[in-house]
This record gives structure tokens, C-alpha cells and sequence, in this order.
């Protein structure tokens, strides 16, 4: 007869990547626990019903985070998400102590009702076969294994968009039963992260995580709610090259307008109005990747200061314009007065003949300041009166920046008024 040997009731058992001889379980042994364990067992009831509440120990193996969603402000994560209790129903007497089962046991035991309350969609996977584990030990523990992809909402707070940060959660807890049947904890390791090197966060940069729990009262009960906080921080490198670069360089671009001879009428309106048309696609452009919220963001307020010094350098050239050619007409006029009454005077000499050219009027480049102000004021200075403050309200006391002069002072002002509010802008954001 054949004599079975002490070492052909050993197999060898990876343990750690370590091989070890570990007792063999035959098919017939585990069929038979299985068997008696689910005999009479009713997998509606939960364990130690009407004894003691049933603590469910939780923890969550990201496996990916992203991408992010900032429009519909949901974020989608892919995890793998473990729960352990007590059965007392369901404790063995033999000399395996691990029974490791497949999603077919799952359905024959008590499971607990966990949902993901802050979910959108939620996903299990199916593929090759359900992704479920089952282990039970001989004490009664059971732990319950799934992988899930979930669209968890995530409340975005735009205000310091792009330098904005945020802590998206996730949140899970018990659907039918309240703190006094079933209460949930953490596990000593509660959550572990996988390599990030393969998430889709994006524009996003992972911070850290942390986790949290708290009682949710409700009508039907105290609920213990099981919460993760995903502390994300956006990049800017996509916002600095698409919007905030751009902008800049149109506002500088509105600027070459006070190097133009101010005679260039078409030149410099054709400058100042294709900045501003610029500045307006580019304002549109920047809120297409946000959700239509009522308040300011960051990038709407430099977009929006970005217009305005676009549209000011317009305005400083309408204005320029304005008082330069109607000075110039006013002179125009003068001299035509003065030519006639010459004309009238020198047509009084009999056999004399005049040409009369009012219509040329020659220009002067410091005409604005030919003309003598209020006593004791020189309009060569820094500040001088209009010609026609001689008479009405601004006879006396007033005084007027030359306007010739518009296009210098502004090669000064812009700049300078641009830098500063880009270091207010930068600071305030960045560091307060």
C-alpha cells in the first residue's frame, strides 16, 4: 500500500515573496466549512443584531486620481475600497485559519449597505470578472473587497482662480442603518496612495489627503459619516501661457500708439481699436474653461484692468486729438479773420490786386503754447492755460496741462501704473 509522507501534506505558499511549506487545504474541508457556515445563516440580518452595534473598520487604496472637472465641479478617482467586521454566524474550527473566496460568496453573506453620498456616478468592475474579494478568517472576521470609479461632486471656490486651491472629498456612510446599528471606522492604515506618476490631474498638482468622520443628523437618524479630503493645487503654466501673457503683451502693444505722430489719425485709431477687440476675444476666451459663476475671479480682474488700459490709450488719443484740432481750427479761423481785414484794407488803394489764401493754414508744433496766458503765467511751463481761458469760468485761478505734451506724459504713466498694479496683483494673490 502506499505510505503517504509527512511532506505531501505540505504545498509551498508564497508568503512576501518568500516560499514556505503552509498546512494544504483540500477542496473537501473547505466545501464542508462553507457548507455548515451558510446552513441556517440569513444574510438579511446584520451580526449581533439587537446585541451591539456592528463596527465596520474602512480603508481606501487610491489607485488614480483625475482628471478634474471644473465645469460640472466633479472629479473622478478609481479606488480600491476595503471593509472588515465581526460575524460571530460565521466562525470555523479547523486548522485553516484563512479562507480566501471569490465574488460568488458575496452574495450568500451579510453585506453592509455602504454608498458614497457626494457621488455622481459610480462604477464597479466587471471585466474579466466582478474585481470582489472575500476573505474570512476562523474567528468570524470578514473582510470585503471591490474596486470602484466614482464621479465625486467637488465644490470649487474660484475666487483665486488660477492660484486657486481646494480640498475635494469623498464622502461614504451607511444608507439604511444609523450610528446605533452599525458604526464605522478607520483602519490603523486608513488610506494609501499609489504612484502618482500615471494620474490625470492636469492642471492640478496633488497636495496631500486626510480623513476625517463625523455624525450627520438627519430624520431617520444619526449617520456616521466616513469623509477623505483630497487637497489639490492648480497649475498655472497652461493660464500664464494662454491668458496672462497675451493680455500683457496687448496692453504694452497699446502703448507704440504714443510713439505715433499724433497727425496719424488712421495709424493710431486703427492701433487702439484692435488692442481693445483683442482684449474683448481674449476675456471671452479666458471664461470658457470655467463655470458660469456670478462672482470675480483672479483672472477677471487682471483681463479686466488689462482692458481698461487698452481702452484708456484709445481715449488718451481722443482726447488728444479732440483739443489739438480744435485749437488748430480756432487759429485757422484767426487767421482768416486777420487775412480779410488786410484784404479790405488794402482793397481800398485803388489799381492794387491781392490773392487771398485762407485756406492755408501753416502748422506749428508748439502753436498751443503761442499764445500768452493769464499775467504773470508762462505757457512754456509745465502747466498752461487754454487760449480760451481769457474769458468765462476759467479766467482765474485755473490751470491746464499742455496737450501737446499728453503723448509724453503717457509714455510715463502707463507703464508705470501697469508695473505697479502687477505687483499689488502678484503679491496679494501669491502670498497674502
Amino acid at each position: 500500500p502506499c505510505v503517504r509522507t509527512k511532506t505531501q501534506d505540505y504545498e509551498a505558499v508564497p508568503i512576501n515573496k518568500t516560499w514556505v511549506l503552509s498546512p494544504k487545504v483540500y477542496e473537501s474541508e473547505v466545501t464542508l466549512i462553507l457548507n455548515k457556515l451558510l446552513q441556517g445563516y440569513d444574510n438579511k440580518l446584520r451580526p449581533d443584531i439587537g446585541v451591539r452595534p456592528t463596527v465596520i473598520e474602512t480603508s481606501v487604496y487610491i489607485n488614480s486620481i483625475g482628471p478634474v472637472d471644473p465645469i460640472n465641479m466633479e472629479y473622478t478617482i478609481d479606488i480600491f475600497f476595503a471593509q472588515t467586521w465581526y460575524d460571530s454566524r460565521l466562525k470555523f474550527n479547523s486548522s485553516t485559519k484563512l479562507l480566501m473566496l471569490n465574488s460568488n460568496m458575496v452574495g450568500k453573506i451579510w453585506i453592509p449597505d455602504t454608498f458614497f453620498r457626494n457621488s455622481r456616478k459610480s462604477d464597479a468592475h466587471w471585466i474579466t470578472t466582478p474585481n470582489r474579494l472575500l476573505r474570512l478568517w476562523s474567528n468570524g472576521r470578514v473582510m470585503y473587497t471591490l474596486r470602484l470609479t466614482i464621479n465625486a461632486e467637488c465644490y470649487l471656490k474660484l475666487h483665486n482662480f488660477p492660484m486657486d486651491e481646494h480640498s475635494c472629498p469623498l464622502e461614504f456612510s451607511s444608507y439604511g442603518y444609523p450610528k446605533n446599528e452599525i458604526n464605522y471606522r478607520w483602519q490603523r492604515r486608513a488610506v494609501e496612495v499609489a504612484d502618482q506618476q500615471y494620474w490625470r490631474l492636469y492642471q492640478f498638482a496633488f497636495v496631500g489627503l486626510r480623513n476625517t468622520s463625523h455624525v450627520a443628523h438627519t430624520q431617520s437618524g444619526e449617520y456616521v459619516i466616513m469623509t477623505i479630503f483630497f487637497d489639490l493645487s492648480r497649475r498655472m503654466g497652461y493660464f500664464t501661457i494662454q491668458t496672462y501673457i497675451p493680455c500683457s503683451m496687448i496692453v504694452v502693444l497699446s502703448w507704440v500708439s504714443f510713439w505715433i505722430n499724433k497727425d496719424a489719425v488712421p495709424a493710431r485709431t486703427s492701433l487702439g481699436i484692435t488692442t481693445v477687440l483683442t482684449m474683448t476675444t481674449l476675456s471671452t476666451i479666458s471664461r470658457k474653461s470655467l463655470p458660469k459663476v456670478s462672482y470675480v475671479t483672479a483672472m477677471d480682474l487682471f483681463v479686466s484692468v488689462c482692458f481698461i488700459f487698452t481702452f484708456a490709450a484709445l481715449m488718451e488719443y481722443g482726447t488728444l486729438h479732440y483739443f489739438t484740432s480744435n485749437r488748430q481750427t480756432k487759429k485757422g479761423k484767426a487767421n482768416n479773420v486777420t487775412q480779410q481785414k488786410s484784404v479790405s484794407v488794402l482793397n481800398t488803394h485803388p489799381g492794387t490786386s491781392l490773392l487771398q489764401m485762407t485756406n492755408i493754414v501753416p502748422y506749428d508744433e508748439e502753436g498751443d503754447s503761442a499764445y500768452d496766458c493769464l499775467d504773470g503765467k508762462d505757457c512754456t511751463s509745465f502747466f498752461c492755460c487754454f487760449d480760451d481761458c481769457r474769458s468765462g469760468a476759467w479766467r482765474e485761478n485755473r490751470m491746464h496741462v499742455r496737450v501737446s505734451r499728453i503723448d509724453f506724459y503717457s509714455r510715463i504713466l502707463f507703464p508705470t501704473a501697469f508695473g505697479f498694479f502687477n505687483l499689488v496683483y502678484w503679491i496679494s494673490y501669491l502670498y497674502l
